[in-house]
């Protein structure tokens, strides 16, 4: 995730799911209407089907919605209060319940921010979590159906005939992005689409442009994976206004299959989206299952460092552009943490420098060494396939496994523990000696090396 500083603190397109059975129990039924007056906003009803239905809801990132109406068998209605973790419980006979989440930042008296809705004219982006009353307790049975009236949406999910959702308890956990009005256009690429929706109007860049740009930048992902890593994927391009900076930030979500919302920079020359990287990267987060739970250093850094070895793979920059972009990335880590060891930096986990950066170390180490033991013929791409291999989530165990699998022998935890007890990138001048990449004034310099061989193979056109 690129400025993880911001925030604090995404697997397939499946077939679509049969609808069930009118006499199901306990299930939920969302209505969903995109209204403008007197503010963007949804207006959200939930029916409760059957005596299993739950009661208990929550909003996973509370903030938006201060008071639900319930309606009961009888006829009756009252307003419940949303607490300030966002939780609500209905009574028992409780039929239906309603509110309304404004899209507007004004209404809320806050800025807008990166989940809670952004987007201008007829167009809205939020996050699912924002929004959507979801239980509070999700079981693998639960089932609920969500329509969408008003607006074109994009989803995530892909909506049967009748252009119903057909949603299971996972999805109303983990909801992703939404997209609701501005244009669209998809993105084709071995083995997979994007799915995508512009919201607002660049200053310099027309929506084939843009699309044209976002194509390029996923089709790097295909120098790391032998196809495109999911069959769909729902992308939000959303214009931000007086940047100039192309793509001033971005996030993968986990809902299946993942969504991706990137910002752009209203006023961004063309020129500036050629040297972009934070959409790379957040499509980089694609080429490996989610790792539950997460372990930051490690997404991160494999994301971080298979951005500028992308970039050159695709002839986007040169070899050398790589290791000048690889070295100062080390160097600012450097200066932010100090003589600090990996396991501080990475436990504390109060530098997103050193936790991208040492992570990215990491990974340049083990895909030397995975490289030195297979004669430079097998390396951490082939960790990745392996990886996703073996099902739609993984461990970090399962990571670790999989490098020794490549390996032959055990690697993982060999190299982990030369960098978790010492100082944070202490790893890193060795390795580069080894590998034949000298700073020098104008950049770098790749000399003969050990490993020279296995340096200018990482970077080799796919």
């Amino acid at each position: 995730m690129a400025w993880a500083a911001l925030l604090g603190a995404l697997c397939s397109c499946l077939p679509v799911r049969p609808p069930p059975s009118r006499e199901e129990p306990g299930r939920l039924r969302y209505h969903v209407t995109y209204v403008r007056e007197p503010r963007h906003a949804l207006e959200v009803g939930i029916l409760r089907v059957g005596e299993g239905a739950p009661r208990d809801f929550l909003f996973s990132q509370p903030g938006g919605v201060e008071r639900v109406r319930i309606f009961g068998a009888d006829g009756s209605e009252r307003e419940l209060p949303v607490s300030a973790e966002g939780h609500v419980l209905v009574p028992p006979d409780t039929r239906s319940l309603r509110y309304r989440y404004v899209l507007d930042a004004s209404r809320r008296g806050r800025h807008a921010g990166f989940f809670t809705g952004q987007g201008e004219d007829d167009a809205r982006q939020v996050a699912g979590r924002a929004w959507l009353l979801r239980p509070r307790s999700v079981g693998p049975a639960l089932r609920a159906e969500l329509v969408v009236e008003g607006v074109d949406a994009l989803l995530p999910w892909v909506p049967d005939a009748r252009g119903v959702y057909q949603l299971q308890g996972d999805d109303l956990v983990n909801s992703g992005f939404h997209s609701f009005g501005g244009r669209r256009c998809t993105v084709r690429l071995p083995g997979g689409v994007l799915e995508v929706a512009v919201l607002g109007r660049p200053s310099h860049m027309d929506d084939a442009a843009l699309c044209a740009w976002l194509e390029r930048s996923a089709r790097e992902v295909l120098t790391v994976r032998r196809s495109f890593p999911y069959p769909r994927v729902t992308v939000g391009l959303v214009t931000v206004p007086a940047r100039e900076d192309p793509v001033p930030f971005g996030m993968v979500l986990w809902s299946t299959p993942p969504s991706i919302s990137l910002w752009v920079g209203q006023d961004a020359a063309p020129a500036a989206f050629t040297r972009d990287w934070v959409a790379v990267h957040e499509l980089l987060h694609l080429a490996h299952p989610p790792i539950f739970p997460r372990v930051a250093w490690l997404s991160e850094g494999l994301a971080t460092y298979y951005t500028e070895l992308a970039r050159a793979r695709s002839g986007r920059q040169t070899p050398e552009r790589a290791w000048v972009e690889l070295l100062a990335g080390f160097e600012r880590a450097r200066r932010a943490v100090g003589s600090r060891t990996m396991e501080d930096v990475v436990t504390r986990g109060d530098s997103y420098l050193g936790t991208y950066w040492t992570g990215a170390l990491v990974a340049l180490h083990l895909d030397v060494e995975l490289r030195r033991l297979t004669g430079n013929t097998r390396g951490l791409d082939d960790v990745l396939e392996r990886l996703a291999e073996s099902g739609p989530a993984a461990t970090f165990d399962a990571f670790g496994a999989a490098v020794d699998a490549i390996a032959g022998r055990p690697l993982f935890h060999e190299v982990l523990s030369r960098h978790l007890p010492r100082p944070a990138l202490a790893e890193l001048e060795p390795l580069l000696e080894a590998l034949g990449v000298e700073p020098a004034p104008d950049g770098v310099r790749l000399g003969i090396a050990r490993d020279s061989t296995l340096r200018d193979a990482l970077v080799a056109p796919r």
